[in-house]
């Protein structure tokens, strides 16, 4: 199995009312790929509580090969879910392992 965990950083500047709202879109854009990807063996989105920490959104998903992963990153929903984050997003952080 594969664990692929992506931290998000957002945009602290400008509309933040339309930024929270980007990012309520993206979060549940992200939770609805479960019923559209098979391959997709677990997805978890959260939201960080803590406005002294640096990333303010966590994704965790579960595949179970290197290659399912990669047909994930390319695949038409995963890509249009990315689109809706993208002039919000000011970093991204990603670790992927077997386990």
């Amino acid at each position: 199995m594969v664990k692929h965990i992506v931290l998000f950083k957002f945009k602290k500047t400008g509309d933040i009312a339309l930024v929270k709202a980007t990012m309520r879109e993206f979060k549940s854009a992200l939770e609805a790929l479960k019923d559209k990807i098979p391959f997709l063996r677990f997805i978890e989105v959260g939201v960080n509580e803590n406005p002294k920490e640096d990333f303010d959104m966590c994704l965790v998903t579960e595949f179970d090969s290197m290659e399912d992963l990669a047909n994930y990153a390319v695949h038409p929903d995963h890509v249009a879910a990315t689109q809706i984050i993208k002039d919000i997003k000011e970093g991204r952080a990603c670790v992927d392992y077997t386990f």
